[in-house]
């Protein structure tokens, strides 16, 4: 299966070599440019991308507000935001907008299309300096009652926590020992009996149950 991405970002030189990037990986096509975030959103509409990798900071309408008007207006596209910024109020003003995933632009090309990869499946994808900004928000909001008892095994309980650090399928299976093939039938099953889509709402979940 081809990944069809498009690449929103301002600065034309990045853009063009991240473009350049990305064609001569496999199972990844290219299918056009934005270099703003009203672009972004009309050339989605045009072009039905699977994922769209989303600077945040652009002109005319910047990449958060992107993103909301993608999960409203066509729900299907994934968006990763890859970005140079990773203070707390970007972070989580782009996750709340509905990016499955948070990159900072010193990723390397293997992480990242490795992370193309995830979101296309709608995986959450996380930096690691980013996953720990997540966690530590989540440590820091008041908790008023006992957890309640929660339903994973003790091999998903090591699951998600590997996976709110942001780690990969493929990292997790180094980690434990495992198949990669068994770690995704694991995260499937944590992300089923917390009752969430994804990686992140799965820790914040796990934070509930004092997992984390």
């Amino acid at each position: 299966m081809t990944i069809r991405v498009l690449v929103a970002d301002d600065q034309a030189l990045f853009r063009e070599a991240l473009t350049t990037l990305l064609e001569v990986q496999q199972g990844i096509e290219v299918v056009g440019e934005a270099g703003n975030g009203e672009e972004a959103v009309l050339r989605s509409s045009r072009l039905h991308p699977d994922v769209v990798l989303m600077d945040l900071r652009m002109p005319v309408l910047d990449g958060i507000a992107a993103t909301a008007r993608l999960r409203t207006e066509q729900p299907d596209v994934r968006v990763l935001a890859l970005t140079t910024f990773d203070d707390d109020e970007d972070v989580f003003a782009a996750l709340r907008a509905g990016a499955v995933g948070y990159l900072l632009k010193d990723v390397t090309s293997a992480k990242l299309v490795e992370a193309l990869g995830a979101a296309d499946r709608g995986e959450s994808v996380l930096q690691p300096s980013v996953a720990a900004k997540v966690v530590a928000r989540v440590a820091r909001m008041p908790q008023d009652a006992p957890p309640p008892e929660h339903p994973l095994t003790e091999r998903e309980v090591d699951v998600v926590r590997l996976l709110a650090e942001g780690r990969s399928n493929r990292e997790i299976a180094g980690a434990l020992f495992l198949a990669e093939g068994t770690v995704k039938n694991l995260v499937t099953s944590v992300l089923a009996k917390l009752e969430v889509r994804d990686r992140t709402q799965a820790a914040l979940r796990a934070r509930d149950f004092g997992i984390l």
